[in-house]
């Protein structure tokens, strides 16, 4: 089988915990190279990685690597993004895309510009159960989708250097890190586009000058509405990560499915068709869900393989690409422009 020889660029963090052990299981990829300020040696000898680098410039003259995945922070994005296209080496990047949508705007013209493919690395459309959840919803087993809601939370607390705490340098804390993910989610679910935006942001437990604290309120194309809450100040144990999606005729209800790992409970409850007024509306009967069988997926490798065959079969990719990448980067300005504003901001 044909593989893309790829290099990474910024060889620790997620890249380290996750991507590289999910790349190295991908079918279509050969790691050709890893580049990082610190530890590169010993990451390229504990992946067994033939050649590592210090600095992007000898990574991107490497002309064994075709494309490039790119996990450096995020005030870095835009400088990577715009070096490697130049190169002619194709792009897996790690979201947010930039710190602005202006910056995003920037850094896909210049991928297009130099013909190279742009996939941003918003994983959790490849994990299994919400695949899954996407073909229910297509096939219209809760009826019309009516109300959404998504939970990301963890305990992030104040780490020298950590350049999601300011944002000078990650544009944002809780809801520019964790909360895209679930706009991108929601998206992928019901095949809308978020037109209407609300979001209350803050510091409350942690001290430092990102925000630690996000909720948002949404509006899709068809009218449906969503919540999404995203905390850097909730411990870890004391959240489920949630995901509910209700509609007219039954819902979906999933947990641990959202974050890094493959696994989590999907359940649901269909009506083939629609039932009378119920008067007594007595809610302590226990309702009856199902449990939904999915399967299990390493999204970070499954999120490789598709980069891969883009670039092997020269199609540009139809999710996670440019045009999603400005979109959500929008709806983000909106997010955080409408806490400022205290309005509601249409996307």
């Amino acid at each position: 089988m044909k593989k893309v020889k790829m290099g990474v660029m910024g060889a620790g963090g997620i890249a380290y915990r996750k991507t590289i052990p999910g790349m190295l299981k991908a079918r279509n990829i050969e790691l050709a190279a890893v580049m990082d300020v610190a530890n590169i040696e010993k990451i390229a000898g504990e992946f067994n990685i033939p050649r590592y680098y210090s600095n992007e410039k000898d990574l991107l003259n490497d002309p064994e690597v075709k494309a490039v995945y790119i996990a450096t922070p995020v005030h870095l994005h835009l400088k990577h993004i715009k070096s490697a296209a130049e190169k002619g080496k194709h792009i897996l990047c790690e979201k947010p895309v930039a710190k602005t949508l202006k910056e995003a705007k920037e850094a896909i013209s210049a991928c297009r510009s130099n013909n190279v493919f742009f996939q941003e690395g918003y994983m959790m459309k490849f994990h299994g159960a919400h695949k899954k959840i996407r073909e229910l919803v297509k096939k219209g087993n809760i009826g019309r989708v009516v109300y959404m809601r998504a939970q990301l939370s963890c305990w992030y607390p104040p780490v020298k250097g950590a350049w999601r705490q300011d944002p000078s340098k990650g544009g944002g804390g809780s809801l520019i890190d964790m909360a895209t993910h679930l706009y991108d989610l929601l998206e992928f679910f019901t095949g809308e586009k978020i037109t209407h935006v609300a979001a209350l942001t803050g510091r409350l437990v942690q001290n430092y000058k990102s925000e630690d604290s996000s909720t948002t309120l949404l509006q899709f194309s068809s009218g449906a509405q969503a919540t999404v809450d995203a905390f850097f100040c909730i411990p870890d144990e004391a959240s489920r990560t949630r995901l509910e999606i209700y509609g007219s005729q039954g819902s979906i209800l999933a947990e641990g499915t959202i974050g890094q790992g493959t696994g989590g409970a999907l359940e649901g409850i269909f009506k083939k068709k629609m039932v009378g007024y119920d008067s007594v509306q007595n809610k302590d009967v226990a309702t009856k869900f199902g449990r939904i069988d999915f399967e299990k997926v390493n999204p970070y490798t499954a999120e490789c393989e598709y980069f891969a065959d883009c670039v092997i079969k020269r199609r540009p990719p139809e999710i996670n690409n440019g045009d999603n990448a400005l979109h959500i980067m929008d709806i983000t300005g909106k997010a955080y422009a409408s806490f400022r504003s205290k309005k509601i901001l249409k996307v």
